[in-house]
């Protein structure tokens, strides 16, 4: 549509680095044969394994959902607005948008005892504890580096996904941020959008793509009752699916009710561990919010659109606080995305169809959507093989 290709020249725009600096003099040869910008990359390639075969385990899982979320709530705790107030380092002089950034990323691997602690930051404690142990081992490798691959590396095993970049050479923090910088699910989207705004100059259209990622995300503490509460029908699938299901008037509640930034979903059906989905007040308000709107429903059954606008939104956010021309690009060590995707379907689940939709944004066309078979409705499978009981890792550690 027209306007899906509008859109991807306004991710362009936003996006105005043009590509990261490239340590041409310094390109190397690691000893795997991989060819990279600088031999600073070459430390990242046994990492990946590491986190592949002992926390990943190569599957688009709970862990690589965590992980995912970690990366923003890191980098989100910064502030243009409070600058040396909002945490004890010293300013980053630098060019191209990042001037007078303060510099407070990677704080909870460092401080695990502090900002896990903080309301937004709810489970956030198993990803920080499962990371801490690759911290010990790689020393060479930052803080803030590890939370950015880690999470990379994770995503990548999640068909649909795009290939992350990563830049490396985060210096580490030197104290914890202050709380109140990270956005709850309980936030209206005037609090949300600035936010974005004081956080790295997000524009709407940006927080849009980066929710993105809840496409594979999944809720342990929004409701204290329930675990791994997926937020659209195909956790484990980087797709369409979320822009499409939030959009679909809701009818219950998966566990418990009026939990506080949580609001009726239109898949609560839950049977064991499979979990029915849960919805966040945030992305309903955001979805139908006359501000975002248009954005959010231009995503439906827009796959290379969602992927490529979350893709720069990504890379955005994984730099701030920092100049991208310190840096070092060493995406080509991050694992190659996975083709294989289990079940790709971009249509209404089973019971559903277009007159369960709430649009506010009137100015574009929906799609035509088909719906699943089944005249029950969709039960969301626990665990990427589909069944319920599927191993998680948990590494003991100071966070709670």
């Amino acid at each position: 549509m027209a306007f899906a290709t509008l859109l991807v020249f306004v991710a362009l725009a936003a996006y105005v680095r043009a590509a990261p600096a490239a340590a041409d003099p310094d390109i190397a040869i690691c000893s795997d044969g991989t060819i990279v910008t600088s031999s600073v990359c070459c430390a990242f390639i046994p990492l990946a394994k590491d986190l592949q075969d002992n926390l990943f385990q190569n599957e688009c899982g709970e862990d690589a959902h965590e992980s995912l979320r970690l990366t923003f709530h890191d980098a989100i705790a910064i502030s243009q607005s409070l600058g040396p107030t909002a945490s004890g380092n010293s300013f980053i002089s630098s060019v191209n948008a990042h001037e007078d950034f303060l510099v407070v990323e990677a704080h909870m691997l460092l401080f695990p005892l502090v900002e896990p602690e903080f309301a937004a930051n709810n489970g956030i404690d198993d990803s920080v504890n499962n990371l801490l142990p690759f911290l010990a081992k790689y020393p060479a490798i930052s803080a803030g580096d590890l939370v950015q691959f880690a999470g990379a590396v994770g995503l990548s095993n999640c068909p649909g996904a795009p290939p992350l970049e990563f830049l490396a050479g985060r210096p580490n923090a030197v104290a914890p941020a202050i709380e109140g910088l990270i956005p709850e699910p309980q936030d209206d989207v005037t609090s949300i959008l600035a936010r974005f705004a004081d956080a790295g100059g997000f524009s709407p259209f940006e927080v849009v793509s980066l929710l993105a990622s809840h496409s594979v995300a999944r809720a342990d503490d929004v409701d204290p009752t329930l675990e791994a509460a997926p937020f659209d029908s195909t956790p484990f699938t980087f797709d369409t699916q979320i822009f499409l299901e939030v959009l679909l008037a809701g009818k219950g509640y998966p566990g418990t009710s009026d939990n506080v930034g949580e609001v009726e979903s239109p898949l609560p059906l839950t049977s064991g561990n499979d979990t029915g989905q849960l919805r966040l007040q945030s992305d309903f308000a955001i979805a139908r919010d006359l501000r975002t709107s248009c954005f959010w429903q231009a995503f439906v059954d827009e796959q290379d659109l969602m992927a490529v606008s979350f893709q720069l939104a990504m890379a955005k956010l994984a730099v701030l606080g920092h100049n991208p021309d310190d840096l070092v690009d060493c995406s080509n060590v991050v694992p190659a995305p996975s083709c294989t995707v289990q079940r790709r379907r971009e249509g209404f689940p089973a019971t559903k169809s277009a007159k369960d939709l709430e649009l506010t944004c009137l100015i574009l066309p929906f799609p035509s959507l088909t719906t699943d078979p089944g005249a029950t409705e969709t039960l969301i499978p626990h665990c990427p093989d589909g069944s319920q009981d599927c191993t998680e890792i948990d590494f003991p550690g100071p966070a709670t």
